[in-house]
């Protein structure tokens, strides 16, 4: 289970919502195993007033969380960092200055979906590797 936010200013996350979409998408796919209709993301477009960002960077600046169950290896989670920021660079353009990434994990009986806790849910992909 995964689920993705976008914090950005508007006048850039709005116009690659699509991309970012299917840009982390395929990453989270390819590292942590999910299959390609579990997609859950969420885009916060911001007012600039309303974004304040570190000096350094571009208007491009990006924020990206990704919540997710726990239980998965640290080399899982670094290599799912370095592929979204190589990815996201090599297919949007987007400088690693750019891009702050946050893997935010939360034990599987936290998790409530279909019904069900998470450690209760049957699921097509392991959250442990």
């Amino acid at each position: 289970m995964a689920q993705v936010k976008f914090f950005g200013r508007r006048s850039a996350l709005e116009p690659r919502r699509q991309a970012l979409s299917q840009t982390v998408h395929g990453v989270v796919m390819e590292v942590l195993g999910l299959p390609p209709g579990k997609r859950a993301h969420r885009f916060f477009p911001l007012d600039d007033a309303d974004f304040v960002m570190p000096e350094g960077r571009s208007p491009a600046y990006t924020i990206i969380e990704v919540l997710m169950m726990s239980g998965r290896t640290v080399e899982t989670r670094k290599r799912l960092v370095r592929r979204l920021f190589d990815a996201l660079e090599r297919e949007l353009g987007l400088l690693p200055q750019d891009v702050e990434i946050c893997l935010i994990e939360s034990p599987p009986e936290n998790w409530g979906f279909r019904g069900l806790h998470g450690d209760e849910a049957a699921l097509p992909y392991d959250v442990r590797r």
